[in-house]
């Protein structure tokens, strides 16, 4: 099932619900951007490969771009989390609760953010739709385990492949140009670095963008009365818009969350942030194919950690590090948590 840009626009003037869901979307999409996305540069800024405006105008246009090419070639990762949760039943409803979910994402990404903690957004996303499905159902019948337990199998992908990749390819590059004066490889890893961060940013787009694209087709739905839909195609318009909005997130910005991840966790030199950035397109590519929706934070936060961990343990922050993990652990009930109050309080007052 899909929708014309034309019948999107119809509706928009005429559907009030649809508006102020299409405004709620686009604002986390644009949290997202804003939040989420400036990991993928923060290790070539940390390095001086780029200046931080000409990096942030590149994962920019990565991102829209990855958003673009995978949801075209691959939209596994958005039908996950589309079939994630059940807001069949009253569409009204569960129109309600949905807007629920993205306030409650809004509220606690931005409060992370101003705090300079790299939440991961694709977690908030699935916590907040899941505290209200869970709400607008009644209980835990608003989630669907077989698709649910996917997020289990990207939550252990990010984590130990991101460690395993970044420990791995930074020892061989360490072995390949251990004989060559690093004087000469300047450029080398200087221009990699470059690359591999424009990777960086196409594969969040390409991960999260899905994502979100989704769950504006749910809200799209359910704001024309069809709360049974179980099958959709993402159209062109919808993917443009998405990627646009996502891309101009970026452009805001992100300095505090790009300092935590990129200067405070690791010191690194050249070779080691091209080493972390490979190593995090690696993983969310290898998530992508197989529909598993990981969080971008934790892969490249968790493939730094893999590069520091290489030359030795005390060379990483584990302060900065245990800070971040607090804020990934506490994402799913506290997102949830809010998101479920939120969705309870919405429905009975509207």
């Amino acid at each position: 099932m899909t929708i014309t840009l034309g019948e999107f626009l119809s509706e928009l003037t005429s559907n009030f619900p649809l508006a102020i869901t299409v405004l709620l979307t686009l604002g986390t999409i644009l949290v997202n951007g804003w939040t989420d996305a400036p990991n993928a540069i923060a290790t070539c800024i940390s390095t001086r490969s780029m200046k931080p405006q000409s990096a942030i105008i590149m994962a920019a246009i990565f991102n829209f771009f990855g958003a673009l090419f995978m949801t075209m070639v691959n939209a596994k990762v958005a039908e996950t989390i589309y079939n994630m949760v059940d807001f069949r039943g009253d569409a009204h409803e569960a129109l309600i609760a949905l807007c629920a979910a993205l306030f409650a994402i809004v509220i606690w990404a931005t409060t992370a953010s101003w705090f300079g903690i790299p939440t991961s957004e694709s977690h908030a996303l699935i916590a907040g739709i899941s505290g209200a499905a869970i709400a607008l159902q009644g209980g835990i019948s608003g989630i669907n385990p077989h698709e649910w337990v996917k997020v289990i199998y990207g939550l252990a992908l990010s984590m130990f492949l991101g460690f395993f990749s970044g420990w791995v390819t930074v020892k061989l590059i360490e072995v390949i140009f251990r004989r060559v004066d690093r004087r000469k490889t300047y450029n080398l890893f200087r221009y990699a670095q470059i690359v591999s961060a424009a990777g960086m940013a196409f594969m969040h787009g390409a991960q999260d963008g899905q994502k979100f694209m989704s769950v504006f087709m749910l809200g799209v739905f359910l704001a024309r009365g069809q709360a049974y839909t179980t099958e959709f195609v993402i159209p062109i318009w919808l993917i443009a818009l998405c990627s646009i909005v996502m891309a101009l997130g970026t452009s805001i910005g992100g300095m505090r969350i790009i300092k935590s991840v990129g200067m405070e966790m690791v010191k690194f030199e050249l070779y080691q942030g091209f080493s972390a950035d490979l190593a995090g397109v690696f993983c969310l590519l290898v998530a992508s194919i197989f529909g598993l929706p990981v969080s971008t934070t934790h892969t490249k936060t968790t493939a730094i950690i893999g590069v520091g961990a290489e030359e030795r343990m005390s060379s990483v922050n584990w302060g900065v590090v245990k800070e971040m993990v607090r804020a990934w652990v506490l994402t799913f009930p506290g997102c949830g948590l809010i998101s479920y109050i939120l969705a309870l309080i919405f429905i009975n007052i509207f």
